[in-house]
């Protein structure tokens, strides 16, 4: 078991210790569930409160805090305690699950595919013809890979990933488990003899690097040419993409989100959860759709819009507190 002292806690976040405990400290907790080896944090003034009756030895929290750590116990002020719990995370993550052998006999792999240096392969894997994967790629047991897809270096697959034909994942990038890249995108139309005819998705898909996809989430494969997400986009779990959207750098789209096909988002934009865009829609750079919003006209660069259908916030907050009044009347 990982113990650390406050202080070699603190000697990788370089913060301002306060207080002090003599507790080594195992792990890292939630406030109301932390024992007294424990340390949590404090990332909201709004928590402050719960700490009287955490028994925590130490928190990490912001700089601004306004009450003291206590007898025998800590706190290591930071200037954003979120991201300084994810380093202290990183210490006590215990380690990925292991291979007895870089490519597991029960994988199959085609003769033409490319396997790069210290790639690795569970069992039940699938890796197609033509498949290049790049260096230290991990593949765990039942990821399939179809033909000519690359995966770059450093990549990771989690269990039931699925690749489809053609489709190019960059450097550093994950998929969760039972995540599928380049299914067929929703293209149907009416015909009055055969009925519902299917288009042909002849594009495919490709992330660039950095790009995390959650579990169970899609993204389509384009119609024609490519659905692409930009490089450090964060996808959720149970996220649809829909065929030849664009979604540009270090976008976040969260849980039970959708964006119909043709999408175009710009650089840093964050979806909502439950939030859903209608079709060949173009969403500024920096701008923000609020959860459970439905959007139905392009919204601006560095605009929030919140509602069904969608509006600016103000607006939307506005019309919020007249429905509320007039309830009461």
């Amino acid at each position: 078991m990982k113990t650390y002292s406050i202080q070699q806690i603190n000697d990788i976040l370089q913060g301002e210790i306060v207080g002090n405990t003599t507790e080594n400290i195992t792990a890292p907790e939630q406030l109301e569930a932390a024992g007294n080896t424990e340390i949590s944090f404090i990332g909201n003034k709004k928590y402050e409160k719960l700490w009287e009756n955490s028994k925590a030895c130490a928190a990490i929290v912001n700089e601004d805090i306004a009450i003291e750590p206590g007898e025998n116990k800590a706190f290591i002020k930071v200037k954003n305690a979120d991201l300084a719990m994810s380093q202290v995370l990183e210490l006590f993550a215990p380690p990925a699950p292991l291979f007895a052998v870089d490519i597991h006999p029960a994988a199959f792999v085609d003769a033409t595919a490319i396997i790069g240096n210290g790639t690795r392969i569970g069992a039940g894997s699938y890796i197609g013809p033509d498949v290049q994967l790049g260096d230290n790629v991990t593949i765990y047991p039942n990821v399939t890979i179809l033909d000519e897809c690359t995966i770059g270096n450093n990549t990771i697959l989690w269990p039931g990933a699925v690749v489809r034909e053609r489709c190019h994942i960059g450097n550093d990038c994950i998929l969760h488990p039972n995540s599928t890249i380049g299914a067929d995108g929703f293209g149907f139309r009416p015909d009055p003899q055969r009925g519902l005819v299917k288009i042909p998705q002849i594009g495919n898909v490709i992330l660039g690097n950095g790009v995390e996809i959650g579990a169970n989430s899609s993204v389509d494969r384009g119609k024609f040419s490519s659905t692409v997400l930009g490089d450090g986009c964060k996808i959720d779990n149970l996220v649809q993409i829909g065929h030849n959207s664009k979604l540009g750098k270090f976008c976040i789209m969260a849980g039970h989100s959708g964006l119909a096909g043709s999408v175009t988002l710009g650089n840093g934009v964050i979806i909502g959860g439950s939030a859903s865009i209608k079709d060949h829609l173009t969403i500024g750079d920096g701008a923000i759709v609020g959860a459970g919003s439905g959007v139905a006209s392009d919204v601006p660069a560095q605009k929030t819009v919140l509602g069904y259908p969608a509006v600016d916030a103000r607006e939307a907050l506005k019309q919020w507190a007249i429905l509320k009044r007039m309830a009461k009347n």
